[in-house]
């Protein structure tokens, strides 16, 4: 099955006088990001807007076509007879087996972007199993795409906040002000970002610290003070005693564990 994959990925760039000459089609599936500028997606007899942060999923076989209303630069990824367990992954994000527009929040946006320019500069090299990487990096963007879709405006409005309080960590949350930027009362701020989130803003802050202390104390040698401070402890103290409170173990003790078990 391997053998019979097919992979295209390539960043196209255009004017904002561009378009498709008509609209067209292929046996391949494709996914298309809008990396930058704004445009028009094309298929029957719709029309849709797309911009920066929007992803376009295209089944096989549907016509189509873009139009650019600014200049604009797309992310294409277009494969074909993949792995049934890897192309499952880009099913799970279609419905009725026609074309989808996808949002991601401007984080995920420049995370995705991240990781298609990463894999584009991997397979420009010599590589021994060329197409088994790429079966590995297509299924990590599918993946990538699942769990970062969002499927309406107002969740997509949730995600900005949670981009928000990533980028904040070492800042003090109150629900009131995340409530004013994302345009709802306090009750209706909680309830919406615990379905999308599946716990608390205040949970999610101190999961995201977690996850930015262990990054900061396994890859890097800033010392403790510096991560405390990073991640929004002030006092050394208070970080040493919130990290044992959810690990179990001081962060001092759980690098030096994380050291040992990687050399």
């Amino acid at each position: 099955m391997i053998g019979l994959a097919e992979v295209r990925a390539y960043i196209g760039t255009h004017t904002k006088d561009w378009q498709d000459e008509y609209q067209g089609s292929h046996r391949e599936v494709e996914v298309t990001m809008i990396l930058e500028g704004s445009g028009l997606f094309r298929h029957t007899d719709k029309e849709m807007q797309v911009e920066a942060g929007q992803v376009v999923l295209i089944p096989s076989g549907i016509l189509h076509s873009f139009h650019a209303i600014t200049p604009i630069r797309f992310g294409v990824l277009i494969f074909d007879r993949l792995p049934s367990q890897v192309e499952e992954w880009f099913h799970r994000l279609i419905v009725d087996g026609l074309p989808r527009i996808i949002s991601l929040s401007r984080l995920d946006q420049d995370q995705y972007e991240r990781l298609f320019r990463e894999w584009l500069r991997v397979r420009s090299s010599i590589l021994k199993e060329p197409l088994r990487l790429d079966l590995v990096w297509v299924e990590l963007l599918l993946l990538f795409l699942n769990e970062h879709t969002h499927t309406d405006r107002q969740a997509l409005s949730i995600a900005h906040i949670g981009d928000y309080i990533r980028q904040h960590l070492h800042e003090a949350i109150q629900v009131s002000s995340l409530a004013d930027m994302a345009g709802l009362s306090n009750d209706g701020f909680r309830k919406r970002f615990s379905k999308v989130y599946g716990m608390t803003p205040k949970q999610y802050q101190q999961q995201c610290r977690l996850t930015e202390a262990k990054w900061l104390l396994s890859s890097s040698d800033k010392d403790m003070q510096a991560i405390a401070n990073l991640v929004g402890f002030v006092q050394l103290h208070s970080f040493s005693l919130w990290f044992k409170r959810l690990e179990n173990i001081p962060p001092s003790e759980w690098r030096n564990h994380q050291r040992l078990n990687h050399h």
